[in-house]
């Protein structure tokens, strides 16, 4: 038995749908643990591209059970539309199982969303936090405020799910009239969605609870997959400019209900660079022509917007704070293609206050200190060629593999993985945490397991 979780620990964007198609191969049960639509997944399978938000990435295999735990929130559009677009390309969704815990995610979430990152940039001491406008912080607002609808709500009787909608109706018009003078729907058009809802999603709605300990007592093995990245964690990411869930390891128990003593490995995808959407502090982006490059080569948009992403420079200081607040027993390094073709690698190995000139390798908490930290680097010459055909660790050119034994001395952990390119096959497997298989001992310098 294997229990896997799978976490971002940058922000985002890492390429874990990537990792998790890869290991699912191997696991009986995938399970996605948090977040919501406002998070993208983007799979290559059999040279097809899919683009996930709320589907768990092993979907595509047919012989896995794949799982949304209650610690998403469901959009029942976009799960609905994920399902149909999947089933149009040949692939079953049977094997989908939704929790009856998981929030939902409602039109007068998304209204609320957008309205008020508007009013952020109206106010002259706000600053937009970036959001994608899909609900998901109001609708995490409600569930920490005792005033959600779950999606088991949504097969009560008539009488008690309309006295639920009325009472979080009660609550939201007079915010929404009031406070930002916008509208939203009526009782009587919001329970009418729900009833359809309830009968669309109603072959996939179940207690998963039981489902997954069923699995843990037949000796199966599960891969948790975490959405967004760790410094987008809402509480140990660059807070205000985050998430509104637990992105980190911890996420991956509380969002589909099995203990931390029941988990063998938890493994971080980081890039061979760093990326970053939306408003925050990144003290190693680049806004230069090596910017450009990592932007237009490694194709850096985001999957739920379009967006540019930020791009800069691999950091090892929040390399090794994820590895800290995640217990990361190693990382999958993705993208390192992206880096052919550059003269000079430069890596961030501390951080150095403008001010005193004092250097720290830790991750401070507030955004004032951070933005008095510029990044301290060391430079590694690049390499002549591509990786992007290799697939041995042992092949990599020199410069790639002391590259990369540098990020694993930096952030205290091995590395497990590494990719070159979107494809499944292009991947170098260091170790197996499936398997806890070393698969190449002269890369023990950065092997896990």
């Amino acid at each position: 038995m294997a229990n896997v979780i799978i976490v971002g620990a940058q922000w985002g964007d890492e390429g874990k749908a990537k990792i998790v198609d890869l290991l699912a191969e191997q696991a009986d049960v995938v399970i996605r643990c948090q977040g919501g639509c406002n998070a993208g997944h983007t799979v290559v399978h059999h040279g097809e591209v899919f683009k996930f938000h709320l589907i768990p990435s092993g979907l595509l295999y047919p012989d896995k059970l794949c799982i949304i735990g209650s610690g998403t929130v469901i959009s029942p559009e976009v799960i609905l539309r994920e399902i149909t677009e999947i089933e149009a390309k040949g692939y079953a969704t049977t094997n989908l199982k939704i929790s009856d815990r998981a929030h939902l995610t409602l039109p007068y979430h998304i209204t609320l969303d957008r309205v008020q990152e508007e009013s952020r940039s109206k106010d002259q001491n706000g600053e937009k936090i970036g959001t994608t406008g899909k609900g998901i912080g109001p609708t995490y607002m409600d569930k920490v405020a005792r005033i959600g609808l779950r999606l088991g709500d949504l097969y009560e009787t008539d009488e008690l799910l309309k006295k639920q909608i009325a009472h979080i109706l009660s609550i939201k018009t007079p915010l929404l009239k009031h406070a930002y003078q916008a509208e939203t729907e009526t009782v009587d058009e919001i329970f009418t969605l729900c009833k359809q809802y309830a009968e669309q999603l109603r072959p996939y709605v179940t207690n998963t609870t039981p489902l997954i300990h069923e699995a843990i007592g037949a000796g199966k093995h599960i891969l948790f997959e975490g959405a967004q990245g760790t410094l987008l964690d809402i509480d140990h990411g660059t807070y205000p400019f985050v998430t509104s869930s637990n992105a980190t390891a911890g996420g991956a128990c509380t969002g589909s209900g099995i203990g931390p003593s029941r988990i063998d490995q938890s493994i971080g995808v980081m890039k061979a660079y760093t990326t970053r959407v939306g408003s925050g502090p990144f003290p190693t982006e680049l806004n230069d022509s090596v910017g450009q490059h990592l932007q237009e080569v490694g194709k850096e948009f985001g999957t739920t917007t379009g967006r540019r992403r930020r791009c800069g420079w691999f950091d090892g200081v929040i390399g090794k704070y994820s590895v800290q607040v995640n217990g990361l027993d190693g990382v999958a390094i993705t993208k390192l293609d992206v880096l052919d073709g550059l003269k000079e690698l430069h890596l961030c190995v501390a951080y150095k206050n403008i001010q005193t000139g004092e250097q720290t390798s830790d991750f401070p908490t507030r955004l004032s200190d951070l933005a008095q930290l510029e990044p301290v680097y060391e430079t590694f010459p690049g390499w002549t060629g591509s990786v992007h055909g290799i697939r041995a660790y042992d092949k990599l050119p020199i410069e790639a593999k002391n590259y990369l034994t540098r990020i694993a001395e930096l952030i205290g952990t091995p590395i497990a993985i590494v990719s070159v390119g979107p494809e499944r096959q292009e991947t170098m497997m260091v170790c197996n945490p499936m398997r806890n298989e070393r698969k190449d001992d002269k890369a023990s310098a950065v092997t896990a397991c």
